[in-house]
């Protein structure tokens, strides 16, 4: 198996809506298509990625850097003893030369080839991406069903608070249970009534909710909305403090009881292990929000992993950020504890395969080879153009 051409793209993912930190008016994705000489079921073999939300497209890092190690590479140096790429072996060509730290964009950018080499290998094999996982990597164990829960609840020019309630609504109607919303963009009285708007929807039940600040708060804002939100006994206070501030972290969990969440925006395993060494948070509660796609794909998250079991966490306080189908794929397959979903935002790389039910924020996988992208139709008419050539 060979890899023959890797073509990329910039494609847009605009939106007005905004977070505490940012808005997404000028947000873009990079999409890769790896081509590889295997024919399977009368169809050459290609894999295909993106990179996350949150981050702008690497594509010069890309073009410059990781592409060309691959290209440039003899076959049997990616790959394994059966003759099939091998993403580990692949990673290695692609951080040839590469210092240790400064997992800044770099990350992403080996993310959304790591995230294709891994499409292409479970097509290679006929199976999904989740399958091909919990034979290596779960003693063949893989979940019937994944927990999710709806991503939404961004500021938007002119929304008010019954936008907000018929938002909610919406997800209710669609099969969510759990839903998620943005705060810490105004005063903390605006974001309560939000809150409180938001609950009304859920029957009053906060273990329902999760409010996300996206790392605007100072450690004394923190306390004060964390202090204001307990009484609603949310599911989760996301991302309260700037995510790399782990002493921060740490005062805010001994005074913050209920459980907080965090790690979508570090990109190692070595920044992973700072945090549970560093962070305070505890492993009985607390959420673990690490995404494959944007640090360095899912080579590198096994061995998060890794790190995460040594220190007495389970798979299952991982609930990866970005709402795709890739963390969808490995929350199955791993045994992770859900995943974030986009029903209506970053379109058309959010959310999942066509037709896929959401029941009591649960969604089962289709039996698609490959990571799935194809039953997505919105996203293949991005991707397809690339296999095309």
């Amino acid at each position: 198996m060979k890899i023959t051409a890797i073509r990329d793209v910039v494609a847009p993912i605009k939106s007005q809506i905004a977070n505490a930190y940012i808005d997404f008016s000028l947000m873009t994705a990079s999409v890769v298509a790896i081509e590889t000489d295997l024919v399977r079921d009368g169809r050459r073999v290609v894999g295909f990625g993106f990179n996350s939300n949150g981050r702008y497209a690497p594509q010069g890092l890309l073009r410059e850097r990781f592409i060309p190690r691959v290209l440039e590479a003899a076959p049997d140096a990616y790959q394994g003893e059966d003759g099939f790429i091998d993403p580990e072996k692949a990673w290695g060509l692609m951080m040839k030369n590469e210092k240790p730290g400064g997992h800044g964009e770099r990350s992403v950018a080996v993310g959304v080839l790591d995230m294709a080499l891994w499409d292409a290998l479970a097509k290679a094999h006929g199976v999904p991406l989740w399958r091909l996982l919990a034979e290596r990597y779960n003693g063949g164990r893989a979940d019937e069903t994944a927990w999710v829960y709806a991503a939404g609840g961004y500021y938007y020019p002119g929304k008010g608070l019954d936008d907000l309630k018929d938002e909610m609504r919406s997800y209710l109607d669609r099969g969510y249970s759990t839903v998620k919303m943005k705060v810490g963009l105004v005063p903390l009285e605006e974001d309560l009534a939000r809150i409180e708007a938001a609950l009304h929807v859920l029957g009053g039940d906060g273990a329902k909710l999760c409010v996300d600040v996206n790392g605007r708060f100072t450690l004394e804002e923190a306390i004060r909305f964390g202090h204001a939100i307990a009484p609603y006994g949310l599911r989760w206070y996301e991302e309260p403090l700037d995510p790399l501030d782990y002493l921060e972290h740490a005062a805010l969990a001994t005074l913050y009881a209920p459980t907080l969440a965090t790690g979508e925006n570090l990109f190692s395993h070595q920044d992973a292990r700072n945090l549970i060494r560093h962070g305070g948070l505890r492993p009985d509660r607390d959420i673990l929000q690490f995404d494959p796609a944007l640090s360095y794909g899912l080579v590198e998250y096994l061995r998060t992993l890794d790190v995460l079991a040594a220190h007495g966490w389970s798979r299952r306080r991982c609930v990866p950020h970005g709402g795709h189908q890739f963390a969808l794929n490995i929350a199955v397959g791993l045994g992770l504890g859900g995943n974030e979903s986009y029903p209506d935002v970053f379109a058309p790389f959010g959310g999942f395969a066509d037709g896929t039910p959401v029941s009591d924020s649960r969604i089962a996988m289709p039996d698609v080879p490959g990571i799935g992208f194809e039953a997505k139709s919105a996203l293949w008419a991005v991707m397809r153009p690339l296999a095309e050539g």
